[in-house]
């Protein structure tokens, strides 16, 4: 054949399969409330390897309240019909918007992919709804972290707790040599965290189960969760007066800055650490919440997708999906925002020990049933069930409430918000 005649038929081939690509190009617009410098970092990497394939990203981020900003423009837009391609959603409120029948179906994506194999059955099932995928999650938050000032404790005469009693003996010395022995965030979803890791530390993780998640009534008034506000009451007394209110980033400030022994708080406050220059295992020690070692809170960080009429936007829908659950993202992403990947099997190499510790965790609870999600973090329950068990919570905290009373609060306020 003719040299000039081929290289005009390979000109036309690749203008014409450029023509196609562009044809089934398509735009997403993204709404999320990864606004800090880590996250947006993060969802800058999503969106380059979205534009590498050909497709748009239309950011929609939404600045605030923790993600409750987000859900009011985002039941705002689906309310006028006009929902955006993907939203930054968890838990059971995914169940919620595929109720509303707005979700698309992706299932094709997910068996290509085989993210049943690739993601524990417990975190699978809160993507799904009615057996079929329709979220993909992003990452895992541990919850049921304890941060340690080790220096703090070497003053103090103290040993780092594992088990509550250890716990108890370890803030009396902290206190008696003149340190605050919890650096405490008084607002209602750090009370929660502090309380769900004593549900699972005291009761194991089948009570944590029957409480927490199945809101069991017998369980949230039993003995057992009497015990608990028993030792949520004892770690209360080793706060400082300044509590109410504090945020959790300045509550770990104070460990950092040797004023505080201990936080309870999620991996993300390994962040503020890092921010510090401080180095793990010489200024600061990160161990389970006493009594949790073999259980896992986690919360999952996930994207609901919608319904879409462009083919283009489906197309680009569905490869946001896919590429929110392949190695690279997951890698990049997870180091940035201090969680985990969701994705098992993944390298532990480029990540920390908190991270790797975690890692191990993760896999062993997926394995073991104890892999629980939280209920602080929206992961468990329905709103009005968190927000009655918070009540209860913050109420305990700030009150002189016994322990038997605020059992008895507990499941009635649930069972009245079922």
């Amino acid at each position: 054949m003719n040299p000039k005649l081929l290289r005009n038929i390979l000109a036309i081939c690749l203008a014409v399969g450029m023509l196609a690509s562009s044809a089934i190009a398509g735009e997403v617009e993204v709404l999320h409330w990864w606004t800090s410098g880590g996250e947006a970092k993060s969802v800058a990497v999503l969106k380059d390897l979205l534009e590498k394939e050909g497709h748009t990203w239309k950011d929609m981020a939404v600045a605030g309240g923790a993600g409750a900003n987000a859900m009011t423009v985002l039941k705002s837009r689906a309310v006028s019909g006009n929902p955006p391609t993907a939203a930054q959603v968890k838990g059971p409120q995914i169940q919620q918007w595929g109720d509303e029948g707005v979700l698309t179906n992706l299932d094709d994506v997910a068996m290509a992919a085989n993210w049943d194999k690739l993601l524990p059955k417990v975190v699978a099932d809160v993507m799904k709804y009615k057996g079929r995928y329709v979220a993909v999650p992003v990452n895992v938050h541990k919850i049921n972290w304890m941060w340690a000032n080790p220096e703090v404790f070497k003053k103090s005469g103290a040993k780092i707790p594992t088990t509550w009693a250890e716990f108890e003996t370890a803030a009396k010395k902290i206190q008696a040599a003149g340190f605050i022995p919890v650096g405490w965030g008084g607002q209602n979803w750090q009370e929660a965290t502090v309380w769900e890791s004593i549900v699972l530390g005291i009761g194991g993780s089948d009570f944590y189960k029957k409480a927490l998640i199945e809101a069991d009534p017998e369980a949230l008034g039993s003995a057992t969760m009497v015990k608990c506000f028993d030792t949520l009451r004892m770690v209360l007394q080793y706060i400082d007066k300044d509590a109410p209110g504090r945020d959790w980033n300045l509550a770990t400030s104070m460990v950092i800055q040797g004023k505080a022994g201990m936080q309870f708080m999620g991996d993300w406050a390994k962040g503020e650490f890092k921010a510090a220059g401080k180095k793990f295992g010489t200024d600061y020690i990160a161990m389970p919440v006493p009594e949790t070692s073999n259980g896992y809170l986690f919360n999952v960080d996930s994207f609901i997708m919608f319904n879409v009429k462009d083919a283009g936007a489906k197309k680009a829908q569905k490869a946001m999906a896919r590429l929110i659950m392949e190695p690279k993202f997951q890698e990049v992403f997870n180091i940035n925002k201090g969680s985990i990947p969701c994705r098992l099997g993944m390298s532990r190499n480029p990540f920390d020990f908190p991270a790797i510790y975690s890692f191990d965790t993760f896999e062993a609870t997926a394995a073991s049933g104890a892999l629980l999600p939280s209920m602080a973090h929206e992961m468990a329950v329905f709103p009005a069930i968190r927000g009655a068990m918070f009540d209860v919570v913050t109420n305990f905290c700030n009150s002189s409430m016994t322990s038997q009373k605020a059992a008895e609060n507990l499941a009635a306020e649930v069972k009245n918000a079922i």
